[in-house]
C-alpha cells in the first residue's frame, strides 16, 4: 500500500476522521456513482444504514449528518461547516432530500437512517447505502468501510483485498522502520528527503512543497479560530471552551519569569492543542492529521516550533510534515489508526509518535534519532482505549490531544540526548499496538460502551 503525505493529513470538518469525513466521502461517492451510471433521475428513496462504531457512537460522531451531506454531493474539504446543521434540520423536517443538488427524493429520517446493532466482518465502521426506484427496485448498493483517517474502502476493495496492492511503484518504498532506516542510510537521506523523492511520483517537488504549506496553513487557522471562540460545545455534555480564556490568561503573563518557563512552554503547547481540538468538536474546518480525535497534537507541537524557535520558515514544516508522514505511514501499513479498530493508541498514539518524529527532524535529528523518538512517543501510548462520554469526541479526547503533545516533545528530547540506538524498536511497538488493540475488548473501541463512557458521573 502506497501512501501519500496528503493521505495523512488532509483538510475536512469536525468531529471525526473516521465518523464524519469517511461518511461524507462514501456517500458523495455513492451518489456520484448512481449519476455516472445514468441511474440518478431514477432514484425516489436511499437508505442509510450504519453498523458496528459508526451506529454506537455515529449521532455523537456526526455520522448521520455528515452522510445525508455527502449525498447532496459534498465533500469534507470543500463543505461550508456552517450549513451542515442547518441543511440536515431542513431535511428533517421536510422529508426531502436534494441528491447530488439535482434530484428531489423522499428522505424520511426515522425510515431511511438506521442505527444498527449489527457489526461487519471486515471493519467496526461500517456502513450501507441503498437506492431504490418509485416502484420499490433497488437500483444499486454498496456497503463501506471508513477505515480511519478519512480512508475509506468499499466492498469490492474489502473482500478482495485489493486496497493491499501498491497502487504505484515507489522509488523507495519501505514497509517497516528497519527498511526506512536501511534506504535512508544507503542513500545518505534523511527520513523527510526520502519522503519527497517518493512524492514525486504523485507531483511535483513545488506542489508537494505548496500543498503541505497549505496544510499548515489550514492548521494555524484552526488553532487561530479555536484561540477566539467561547461559549458551550454541542452535545448536551455542557463541556466549556477553555482556548479562550487561556490564551488571555498566557498573553497577560508575557514578560513574567513564567512565560520562559517548563511550565509556560507547557502552557502554549496545551492551548495549541485544545484550541484545535475545541474547534473539532464544534465541528470547525480541520485537518486529519492522521485523525480528527487526534487532530490537536501535531498542529499544538508544530505551531510551538514555529512561533517559539529562531530562524525558522514554512519549508521548515515540509521537513516536519513528510517525517511525520513515514511514520504515520507505517502506522498505519502495520497496525491502524482508527480508534474502533485498536482504540486511541492508534489515534492519540500514532499522532504522537509522528509529532515526535516530525519535530526531531526539524531539531536535526538523525534518521535513527526520528525513529527512536517515535518509538518512544508511541510505545508510551500503548494500550490507550478509545472510550468517548456521549459518543463525542470531547471527553476525554479534547485534554488527551494536550497530554499526547507534550510527551511528543518529551519523546524528542530523550532521542536527541542519545544516538539514535535504543532497546524496543519501532517496528515492535507497532507490532504491540496491533496485538494490543485485537486483545482489547469492542468496548473500549470507540463504542462509548466502557471506560469513562459509563463511569462519568453526570451532574
Amino acid at each position: 500500500m502506497s501512501i501519500s503525505v496528503f493521505d495523512l493529513f488532509k483538510i475536512g470538518v469536525g468531529p471525526s476522521s473516521s465518523h464524519t469525513v469517511g461518511p461524507m466521502l462514501a456517500a458523495a461517492e455513492f451518489a456520484e456513482y448512481l449519476q455516472e451510471h445514468g441511474q440518478a433521475a431514477d432514484v425516489a428513496q436511499v437508505r442509510v444504514e450504519l453498523f458496528g462504531s459508526l451506529s454506537a457512537t455515529g449521532v455523537g460522531h456526526g455520522t448521520d449528518k455528515s452522510v445525508v451531506i455527502g449525498l447532496l454531493g459534498e465533500r469534507p474539504a470543500l463543505v461550508n461547516p456552517e450549513i451542515i446543521d442547518p441543511t440536515v434540520e431542513l431535511i428533517k423536517s421536510d422529508g426531502r432530500l436534494n441528491l447530488l443538488g439535482k434530484y428531489d427524493i423522499e428522505f424520511i429520517w426515522e425510515r431511511d437512517m438506521l442505527l444498527l446493532e449489527e457489526n461487519l466482518p471486515y471493519h467496526p465502521n461500517a456502513m450501507r447505502l441503498s437506492a431504490y426506484s418509485a416502484g420499490g427496485e433497488q437500483l444499486y448498493s454498496n456497503t463501506y468501510y471508513s477505515i480511519g483517517g478519512g480512508f475509506v474502502i468499499d466492498e469490492s476493495h474489502a473482500s478482495s483485498d485489493a486496497h493491499l496492492v501498491p497502487q504505484v511503484e515507489l522509488p523507495y518504498e519501505f514497509n517497516n522502520a528497519v527498511e526506512l532506516l536501511e534506504l535512508c542510510k544507503a542513500n545518505n537521506f534523511s527520513i523527510s528527503q526520502l519522503m519527497m523523492e517518493n512524492e514525486k511520483v504523485w507531483r511535483t517537488e513545488e506542489e508537494t512543497r505548496e500543498g503541505l504549506k497549505n496544510i499548515w496553513r489550514a492548521m494555524r487557522d484552526c488553532v487561530n479560530n479555536g484561540l477566539r471562540k467561547e461559549g458551550i460545545l454541542p452535545g448536551g455534555l455542557n463541556v466549556r471552551r477553555r482556548a479562550a480564556s487561556l490564551h488571555q490568561s498566557l498573553k497577560e503573563a508575557r514578560g513574567s519569569n513564567i512565560i520562559s518557563s517548563t511550565l509556560g512552554a507547557m502552557d502554549w503547547v496545551n492551548l495549541y492543542a485544545l484550541a484545535v481540538n475545541e474547534e473539532n468538536a464544534a465541528g470547525g474546518r480541520m485537518v486529519t492529521a492522521p485523525t480528527n480525535g487526534a487532530a490537536g497534537i501535531i498542529p499544538a507541537v508544530l505551531m510551538y516550533y514555529m512561533e517559539y524557535t529562531d530562524q525558522v520558515e514554512e519549508d521548515n514544516v515540509v521537513e516536519f510534515m513528510l517525517a511525520a508522514a513515514a511514520i504515520g505511514a507505517l502506522c498505519k501499513k502495520n497496525a491502524s489508526i482508527s480508534g474502533a479498530e485498536v482504540g486511541c493508541q492508534g489515534e492519540v498514539g500514532s499522532a504522537c509518535a509522528m509529532a515526535a518524529a516530525g519535530l526531531c527532524e526539524v531539531l536535526g535529528g538523525t534518521p535513527e534519532q526520528v525513529e527512536n523518538a517515535a518509538e518512544i512517543g508511541l510505545e508510551h501510548n500503548l494500550g490507550l482505549t478509545c472510550d468517548p462520554v456521549g459518543g463525542l469526541v470531547q471527553v476525554p479526547c479534547i485534554e488527551r490531544n494536550a497530554i499526547a503533545a507534550i510527551k511528543a516533545i518529551n519523546a524528542t528530547q530523550l532521542a536527541l540526548r542519545g544516538d539514535g540506538e535504543h532497546f524496543i524498536s519501532l517496528d515492535k511497538v507497532i507490532k504491540t499496538m496491533w496485538d494490543t488493540g485485537m486483545d482489547m475488548q469492542d468496548k473500549y473501541k470507540e463504542t462509548s460502551r466502557g471506560g469513562l463512557a459509563v463511569n462519568a458521573v453526570e451532574c
